[in-house]
């Protein structure tokens, strides 16, 4: 019931009749919405009035409560967000056979209430259609002109290893939050890719900006913030909704400026990256006079946060998953270490090296999947009605993907909830890929920075293992290292402190 301070403190503020005709209206709506059904629906708890299963759920961890009705109810089961039905599927055989056999009906963007400045329907990851299918096709062409998961990528996070290696060695080894240099480095990839340039991390309107979209993130995912895309009125009351709104006017703010720089030195002879290649794609539909182009100024916007926070926060996030779990298991550290001293010495890891180094990538797989940072998926809806495994689903039906049920998969993984890098080796001590993981999710929507990301990992992780030791600070154990995490829109580690210990 906690969850719901938020809403009771409102109730209790003398509108407790409006309130309640406002629920009404609500559930009259929803209830005269409801087409006939047309065959069997999924299992799943019984719906309170309005409430729907709300008081079943622990919005701060809604995951877990969805784990746990799948034993109850089976793999697919519904559940009410307040009027709002929403499908889960549970597991990895559900979840491919919905996202890849069946990805056209189960393809589409479920399109929450925007914020006013958020347009939604514009970009990458919160539109459908024809613009979804435009900019998500534009989006994939350019970055792998601008070398994503290539060697050009590969020069470029090289580069910024260095620079992310000065910040830990200013910390001479004592407890440091790995937050802040960690994402910065890994926004700098994308943003040279973007924008054509790297910041410098004592930059303060680039470390603001990377500050406030990762904070959006967090907070997007907060049990107000669920509450909000559930009854969106109660958005005047939540505080949660406001620092999002701020965040995104600075920062939208902010990319006005650099696009506006970026366009005023466009030289169609020099493209620096995704923004210069849009703004000539732009320029090129306007003078040909093309109709309802999809190249204008907010899928510009649109696209260019997209990928600023994709290509931000969930690498950045991993990276330090993977920190922490070094500290978390010296004896894996130690593993780690012996054989990138033994295959790679004291020169710098390159991408070709990933294949003789079956440990340290099994090990960063596995940080992928314990780490587990995108648990809930990004909620999709049903294109049209279908018929899934036995039951009707409804067009436009919410569904949500449970990817930290295909992650730690009983059935799929022999220590689902253990961080045990075997999972991907086999008898013989090499790398083997496993189906069942699916930290990019996969079908249509599946991320399409997943080659940069892994590109990134890769080099960053075993850059950063063979110079340092990481390890608890003094005096605190590896037992203090809470591996629960701290929900958002991902999942990110709680806060800690490591020591990077410079090696000999």
């Amino acid at each position: 019931m906690a969850v719901f301070e938020s809403l009771l403190q409102f109730l209790s503020t003398g509108t407790v009749l409006g309130a309640l005709l406002m629920f009404l209206v609500l559930y009259l709506l929803s209830s005269g919405s409801r087409s006939q059904k047309e065959g069997k629906e999924p299992p799943g708890p019984k719906p309170l009035p309005l409430l729907g299963n709300l008081l079943t759920l622990d919005l701060t961890r809604p995951f877990d409560t969805f784990c746990e009705l799948s034993k109850t109810y089976g793999s697919i089961f519904q559940v009410f967000l307040g009027p709002q039905k929403t499908v889960v599927l549970v597991g990895y055989k559900t979840v491919k056979e919905a996202l890849v056999n069946h990805a056209e009906e189960f393809g589409d963007r479920n399109i929450g209430p925007g914020f006013g400045i958020a347009k939604t329907g514009h970009g990458i990851l919160f539109s459908n259609g024809e613009n979804w299918k435009e900019m998500r096709r534009f989006a994939l062409s350019n970055l792998r002109d601008f070398g994503m998961g290539k060697k050009g990528s590969e020069e470029k996070i090289i580069e910024e290893i260095h620079y992310l290696k000065g910040e830990f060695d200013k910390f001479e080894g004592k407890p440091f939050d790995t937050t802040q240099p960690v994402n910065y480095a890994v926004s700098n990839i994308i943003s040279s890719i973007v924008y054509g340039s790297r910041f410098e991390y004592a930059d303060p309107e680039f470390t603001k900006m990377v500050d406030r979209a990762n904070e959006n993130v967090r907070v997007s995912g907060s049990a107000s913030m669920m509450l909000y895309k559930i009854f969106p009125w109660l958005g005047l009351f939540f505080n949660n909704k406001r620092i999002i709104v701020r965040n995104m006017l600075q920062n939208r703010a902010q990319v006005t400026k650099l696009i506006a720089g970026l366009r005023e030195t466009l030289n169609p002879q020099d493209c620096r990256g995704f923004v210069d290649s849009f703004l000539m794609r732009k320029q090129s539909d306007e003078q040909s006079c093309k109709k309802d182009s999809y190249f204008h100024d907010e899928n510009l916007m649109m696209t260019v946060n997209n990928l600023f926070v994709a290509g931000t926060d969930t690498t950045g996030t991993t990276l330090r998953w993977g920190l922490m779990f070094m500290a978390k298991y010296p004896h894996i550290q130690d593993r780690v270490h012996e054989e990138i001293d033994r295959v790679i010495g004291g020169r710098q890891p390159v991408v070709e090296d990933r294949k003789k180094l079956p440990y340290t990538d099994a090990v960063i797989h596995e940080t992928q999947r314990l780490g587990d940072i995108v648990p809930m998926n990004l909620p999709h809806k049903t294109s049209c009605d279908v018929y899934f495994n036995g039951y009707f689903i409804q067009k436009g039906t919410t569904v949500v993907p449970l990817l930290t049920s295909v992650l730690k998969d009983g059935s799929e993984w022999e220590k689902p909830n253990s961080f045990y890098p075997e999972h991907f080796l086999d008898e013989k001590g090499q790398f083997i890929k496993r189906d069942a993981f699916m930290p990019f999710s996969a079908g249509r929507r599946v991320c399409l920075g997943e080659s940069l990301a892994r590109m990134e990992l890769f080099l960053f992780f075993t850059s950063l293992i063979q110079s340092y030791r990481f390890t608890t600070p003094p005096g605190v154990s590896v037992k203090d290292l809470d591996l629960k995490g701290i929900v958002g829109i991902t999942l990110n580690p709680s806060p800690h402190k490591l020591c990077a210990i410079r090696r000999s």
